[in-house]
């Protein structure tokens, strides 16, 4: 039947454990209920078309369908017939949109017939068209030598460890990284997923190129370090790569040492949902890896964190989670796997495959029809090709061959300049939208007048910049008392820079745990900031995060400054 009663409100989550009913059919997002699909007319499976365009753009390629299964929720299930009539159906509706689809699961329901009844969840990936494939980007964090770069290596060159870490040392990029076998800068790898769902990486000696060309979702993950003495480009991964998911590896061996619980502060923070691997399992026994589960378990119900843990232990849990943990935040699945023996790291990839992206298709729209703004992390002189920055395009379109303006230099300017190509992966790209990440080759442009944390926007857009701002903060850790005059690194988007504490709104100092508003002011140069942007600051042991309230905006005019740095007026 057709679906005359539209239900409102979304549903999300719900428990997992065999409910004869699911949460009802929400309107929005990327799920749909049906009940059975045997021989659709012509007019009825035109709809279904439609239907399942709408689903697909809704979860931006990606869309499950829950077979034998009521609008409202109510789990029928089908004769066995029935089922592969179903899917057969389901196939067809695929091929016309151009979709791949593989069944995630199925599941019996015992109700009152003597003929089993099954629900099958089958999940719709289409091959995306004009090169575009789901990017989903996962920052990866943990403590030094827990396991991170050597799991990464396994997940993207596709063979085991051999438990001495061969598996990582591709992934290094600084000499002294291969000696120590400690990473300290940021790297980036890739993995992808084809459209059946199959894992795409460089074990059958692809290029990176090759990689994208036949993935249709690409997970990047951001290595960042695990070191406590590289605590701020571990930061500076986080706040400016804006990933969408953090997944935080823990040494069953060890347990929670180290930064790992700083790390799960810093995601906890930013607001960045996280699960967690428990790697290293292969060398201990199961009454360790046992306890590391438990310890781990403890420290996410605390109040503090708030989170429901969800141990994975089949592929069902594994597809379970990936639904769940991105329809709720606060659920935290975690994986006890080994990169040696390969022990779980199936459910890690199922997992990874289903994932879904954190926004749908309407927020990126909206971002997509706002000015250009392009956040610069990185910067490169490549021969041949000229000065090359890499970072995230926050908002607008940009399009090979585009005039943008870039700054604020240190007097506080604005330059202009030209896009001259787009590359994404890797791999040329034409136009990019907002929320991906990619490099921008500039041509002759000179490299030294560039720096990370400035931005590129569109000529039109007037940017406000400020040497002094405030913002509402908390102080999260601090030696001594936090007072006027006091010197910090504070870390905005891709912004990084030493301010100082010009005034705290209300009191004279600050201790640990308070709040207030106070008032920075940068002491090298101005930078772009915006309002409500969140900011972590640290110095020493010192720490604090918050969001910015009010910028005192220098008025720049176009590559001229009128009044060199005086008080300026308060723009809102």
């Amino acid at each position: 039947g057709s679906k005359a009663k539209k239900k409102n409100g979304r549903s999300r989550g719900g428990k997992a454990n065999n409910p004869p009913y699911l949460p009802p059919e929400a309107e929005d997002g990327n799920i749909e209920y049906k009940l059975k699909l045997v021989n659709p007319s012509q007019y009825r499976f035109e709809h279904l078309v439609t239907q399942m365009k709408w689903r697909l753009q809704e979860g931006r390629g990606e869309a499950v369908y829950q077979i034998g299964v009521e609008d409202n929720g109510l789990l029928v299930g089908l004769s066995e017939e029935e089922m592969r009539a179903s899917l057969k159906t389901l196939r067809r509706m695929a091929e016309k949109v151009g979709a791949d689809i593989t069944v995630l699961r199925e599941r019996e329901v015992d109700y009152d017939s003597d003929v089993p009844r099954k629900i099958t969840e089958v999940l719709v990936r289409k091959v995306p068209d004009n090169q575009q494939f789901l990017d989903l980007r996962v920052a990866v964090l943990g403590n030094v030598d827990s396991g991170k770069s050597t799991l990464l290596g396994v997940l993207t060159q596709g063979e085991l460890d051999n438990g001495r870490g061969r598996a990582r040392l591709n992934l290094f990029r600084h000499l002294h990284e291969i000696q120590s076998g400690r990473t300290s800068s940021i790297s980036f790898e890739i993995l992808g997923f084809n459209s059946k769902g199959e894992v795409v990486n460089y074990s059958d000696s692809r290029t990176a190129e090759e990689i994208c060309e036949s993935s249709s979702k690409m997970i990047t993950f951001i290595d960042l370090a695990g070191h406590h003495k590289y605590l701020k480009t571990t930061i500076f991964g986080l706040t400016s790569y804006c990933p969408d998911f953090a997944m935080l590896v823990v040494s069953a061996n060890t347990g929670i040492a180290g930064t790992t619980r700083e790390h799960l502060g810093l995601a906890m923070a930013l607001k960045v949902p996280f699960f967690i691997v428990i790697s290293k399992v292969d060398l201990c026994s199961k009454a360790t890896v046992e306890r590391t589960v438990k310890q781990l378990e403890r420290i996410l119900k605390q109040p503090g964190c708030n989170k429901l843990p969800l141990l994975v232990n089949s592929d069902d849990d594994a597809v379970t989670a990936a639904q769940q943990f991105a329809q709720s935040p606060n659920i935290t699945p975690i994986f006890t796997l080994s990169s040696v023996s390969g022990e779980n790291l199936d459910l890690l990839k199922v997992f990874l495959n289903i994932l879904p992206p954190l926004t749908n298709s309407k927020e990126q729209e909206e971002l997509m029809q706002q000015l250009t703004e392009f956040q610069v992390d990185e910067i490169y002189t490549v021969p041949e090709v000229g000065t090359v920055v890499g970072g995230t395009l926050s908002s607008g379109i940009c399009r090979e061959g585009e005039n943008l303006v870039v700054g604020p230099t240190d007097d506080g300017k604005f330059l202009r300049l030209k896009v001259c190509s787009i590359q994404r992966n890797r791999s040329a790209c034409r136009v990019l939208r907002a929320g991906q990440a990619a490099t921008l080759a500039l041509g002759p442009f000179d490299r030294s007048l560039l720096r990370k944390g400035m931005v590129m926007v569109s000529p039109e857009m007037n940017p406000t910049i400020c040497s002094v701002f405030e913002a509402e903060i908390v102080l999260l850790f601090h030696a001594t008392t936090f007072r006027k005059g006091f010197q910090v690194t504070v870390h905005v988007g891709n912004v990084r820079q030493t301010a100082i504490v010009e005034k705290i709104h209300g009191k004279d100092k600050l201790r640990t745990g308070e709040k207030a508003v106070v008032r920075f002011r940068f002491i090298k140069h101005p930078e772009y900031l915006k309002i409500g942007a969140k900011l972590l600051f640290r110095e020493g042991v010192t720490k604090g995060i918050g969001h910015v309230t009010d910028l005192q905006a220098i008025t720049t005019k176009e590559n001229s400054l009128e009044e060199s740095l005086g008080p300026g007026q308060l723009s809102f």
